[in-house]
């Protein structure tokens, strides 16, 4: 059986991390998410590549949201596998990819749609680029999600499978 509060807790907990920490870096320097499945073919097309110490920085900096979306759903799910013995591998599966689908959404709705593609601040608009369709482009980041949606239903069945491993070891 599912836990829906625990799932909304500590979904919703690491929804508000990686939206905090996906604007501060864009705050910081929005050339730090220059990526062709970050920003729309317009608008990279427009704006110089990463220098060497922006991907040098950018890749430091995704290291706390990879683990935001990788160690928050395993934290989440072994803990839910402790506290119901009897929680199986289907239950567990099901924990661990709706834990990891609140903070997706949160990515998706909040900060790609409204606020990159609705409000489009001009703090994310990178020089020359103002006014390009792409800031405008909601499908853009809806099938950027989609694409990674496949390794979400992986990476949950190896969560689900980490969490039993581990609960029954205790």
């Amino acid at each position: 059986m599912l836990d829906i509060s625990k799932i909304l807790i500590d979904g919703g907990i690491l929804s508000a991390l990686f939206v905090v920490l996906v604007l501060a870096i864009a705050a910081y320097n929005p050339r730090l998410f220059l990526n062709k499945g970050d920003v729309p073919p317009d608008i990279l097309a427009a704006v110089p590549p990463k220098t060497g110490p922006e991907k040098r920085l950018a890749n430091w900096l995704g290291i706390p949201l990879f683990m935001i979306l990788i160690l928050g759903p395993i934290y989440s799910t072994y803990t839910r596998a402790l506290a119901a013995p009897n929680a199986g591998f289907v239950s567990l599966y099901l924990h661990a990819l709706l834990v990891l689908l609140l903070p997706t959404l949160a990515d998706l709705i909040l900060v790609d749609w409204l606020i990159l593609n609705t409000f489009t601040p001009k703090m994310f608009v990178y020089p020359g680029t103002e006014g390009f369709t792409g800031y405008k482009d909601y499908g853009f980041h809806l099938r950027g999600h989609l694409k990674v949606f496949p390794m979400m239903l992986l990476g949950s069945v190896i969560t689900a499978e980490l969490a039993l491993l581990g609960s029954r070891l205790l």
